[in-house]
C-alpha cells in the first residue's frame, strides 16, 4: 500500500511549480519518429538478415524475401484496383494511388528541379 493520497500529476505539478503538463513535449517528437516508413530496400535487408540469424543461407535468404517484397507489392496493386472500382461504381474520382511505385515517387520528387 502507497502512503501518499493524489495522483502523480497533482504531486509532480506541486514539486516544479505546475510546470508539468499531461503530455509532455518530447512524447509527440517520439509519435512522429515511431511513424516514420522505412525504404523498402532497408526493410528488404533486414528480413535477409532475419532469415539468415534462423540458419537459412544467404541466397535462400534472399530469395525468399524478394519472393516476398513481390508478393507484398501484388497486394498493394490489387487492393488500388479494387479501390479505384469501388470508387467508379460510386461515380467518384478515385483517389491517388496509397502504394505509388518508388521510382515514380522519386521521379516526382525531382521534377521539381528539372
Amino acid at each position: 500500500m502507497s502512503f501518499v493520497k493524489g495522483d502523480l500529476l497533482t504531486k509532480t505539478r506541486k514539486l516544479v511549480n505546475g510546470l508539468a503538463k499531461p503530455q509532455p513535449v518530447w512524447l509527440k517528437a517520439m509519435e512522429q519518429i515511431s511513424a516514420y516508413d522505412p525504404p523498402p530496400a532497408r526493410l528488404f535487408g533486414l528480413r535477409v538478415l532475419e532469415l539468415k540469424e534462423l540458419g537459412v543461407t544467404e541466397e535462400e535468404a534472399v530469395a525468399v524475401a524478394d519472393m516476398e517484397y513481390r508478393m507484398e507489392k501484388k497486394e498493394k496493386k490489387k487492393a488500388y484496383a479494387r479501390l479505384k472500382q469501388i470508387a467508379r461504381l460510386q461515380g467518384k474520382k478515385p483517389s491517388p494511388n496509397p502504394y505509388p511505385s518508388a521510382i515514380k515517387e522519386r521521379q516526382a520528387l525531382e521534377r521539381k528541379f528539372v
